[in-house]
């Protein structure tokens, strides 16, 4: 981390007040980190908005691994895009439903044009991509 910076801001006391409780129950210690997650999220948010950076996340997909062909269809979905794909972990929920997470990587247009292939392939139930950094420029 560089040199610390230290800077006061204006903000209602009932806001405030909501802000600390908030923090208290995600377990910050003080309003510093809490509010340094935040920058860090906008961040984040930010470099996924311009859609041309280096990006990480997680498309999670669940369906019925009976539909007819529907396991062949997202394995080949991935396989298509295996410069993308980093690693997936396939978890049977029960005798009939499936859980995938699938790590990918790529500029972030990329990333998200492939997790909405994947999520909106006829028969996946419910699917989300999970948006993250590769932390390389992120303090």
């Amino acid at each position: 981390m560089g040199d610390l910076t230290r800077f006061g801001i204006s903000i209602d006391g009932d806001l405030l007040a909501g802000f600390d409780a908030l923090i208290a129950r995600k377990g910050y210690e003080n309003r510093s980190e809490a509010i340094r997650d935040l920058i860090r999220n906008a961040l984040v948010e930010d470099q996924w908005a311009r859609g041309d950076e280096e990006t990480v996340g997680t498309v999670t997909i669940v369906y019925d691994h009976h539909t007819r062909d529907l396991s062949d269809k997202l394995t080949e979905q991935q396989h298509a895009h295996h410069d993308a794909i980093v690693s997936a972990l396939h978890v049977h929920l029960d005798a009939h439903n499936c859980l995938e997470v699938v790590v990918v990587r790529g500029r972030a247009g990329a990333v998200r044009r492939l997790a909405d292939e994947l999520i909106g392939t006829k028969g996946v139930k419910h699917g989300k991509l999970v948006t993250t950094t590769t932390g390389r420029d992120l303090r």
